[in-house]
């Protein structure tokens, strides 16, 4: 049947060394999730693989219709306190962009939602000072759009995975009623995009211009390599063990998250307890575990089985994915329908 396309949901999280996929039993929870699948961001013939994998059989228009979450590296994900009364006013968010932020409005597609609940302004009966903005650079998005569409993926929803994860962890917090403030990390190659969030929303944002590739010249330089693109094939591999190298390598990281925690702390008189990266490969979590150890908290654990179960979602244990790998948090998040809450509303009443 045509239609029988419909009865399947399908989501993709584009990391940036990840492609994430899944098949699930409905477009709209609650479902199962029948099955995961990943592979390398950037290999068009591992990508066509997965999707075939997901979708044996070829949707009649030729496209895999999916909701899809990017990370496009100008993506802003920025908190920050209007003045509701001007938020009307024209030029206000242009200035805003501009002064703050150090971007063009014109060139960026933007939008505002409460910092607490992300919830749209524009319905919002309230003006709330609190606000995220979020958006991307224009060219990211025609490029995706492009991209997505020679790979054969319809986009019938587009989110900024951060975003999306972001409002995952608060939800799961708010859910456990936990008094927490979380720090959430996005750690790249060039950038790394760093958030303290608890139960009522998202507190503090900044994204800091150093990621992975600064610690390259250090592993170079302490092991001893003749150049760095050695030092980078050894990183990236899953031969050396740099957990003893650790601290030494998150040094420069350390020192842009520790000016940030100590502004939020002083501000909000709440110290942020525990750590979350979302985006590292398996081999690479020995560096959330060196950065929880240098600022002395601990790892977020996450439980996404109970978390899913809290919106109506079942993974089937055939799926393929490991749970306990937090880089599936973006994918699920994508899942996520925040307006079915019986089960939560139910739980309240308890």
């Amino acid at each position: 049947m045509f239609f029988s396309q419909k009865s399947k949901g399908y989501f993709l999280d584009f990391g940036e060394h990840t492609v994430l996929g899944a098949r699930t039993s409905s477009a709209e929870a609650p479902f199962v999730v029948e099955a995961l699948r990943e592979c390398p961001t950037g290999d068009p013939a591992a990508l066509a693989a997965m999707l075939a994998q997901l979708q044996p059989k070829k949707n009649p228009t030729g496209y895999l219709h999916a909701t899809v979450g990017l990370y496009p590296a100008k993506r802003v994900v920025r908190r920050h306190s209007v003045e509701p009364k001007r938020l009307r006013e024209p030029g206000y968010f242009s200035e805003i962009c501009t002064q703050q932020f150090r971007i063009e409005q014109d060139a960026y597609s933007l939008f505002m939602v409460s910092a607490a609940d992300g919830s749209d302004l524009e319905s919002a009966k309230t003006p709330t000072k609190e606000v995220v903005v979020c958006g991307m650079a224009n060219e990211d998005a025609t490029a995706a759009q492009t991209s997505l569409l020679q790979a054969g993926i319809y986009p019938d929803r587009i989110e900024l995975g951060s975003v999306a994860t972001l409002g995952a962890v608060v939800d799961c917090l708010a859910q456990a009623r936990s008094k927490a403030s979380v720090l959430v990390l996005e750690i790249e190659a060039e950038a790394m995009h760093s958030f303290i969030v608890t139960a009522g929303g998202v507190e503090a944002s900044r994204p800091i211009p150093q990621g992975l590739n600064a610690m390259i010249p250090i592993v170079q330089k302490e092991l001893g390599l003749k150049d760095e693109e050695s030092a980078r094939r050894l990183f990236f591999s899953n031969t050396f063990d740099f957990t003893g190298m650790g601290p030494q390598l998150v040094k420069k990281l350390l020192k842009e998250l520790q000016s940030s925690i100590g502004f939020y702390e002083v501000q909000t008189g709440q110290s942020v307890s525990e750590v979350l990266t979302t985006q590292l490969s398996p081999k690479l979590q020995w560096i959330e575990t060196a950065i929880a150890s240098a600022l002395g908290i601990q790892t977020l654990k996450f439980d996404q089985a109970a978390w899913l179960e809290s919106r109506q979602i079942t993974v089937r244990e055939d799926a393929g994915a490991n749970l306990a790998d937090p880089r599936w948090i973006g994918l699920f998040a994508l899942m996520a329908n925040y307006n079915n809450s019986d089960a939560l509303v139910a739980e309240e009443k308890k």
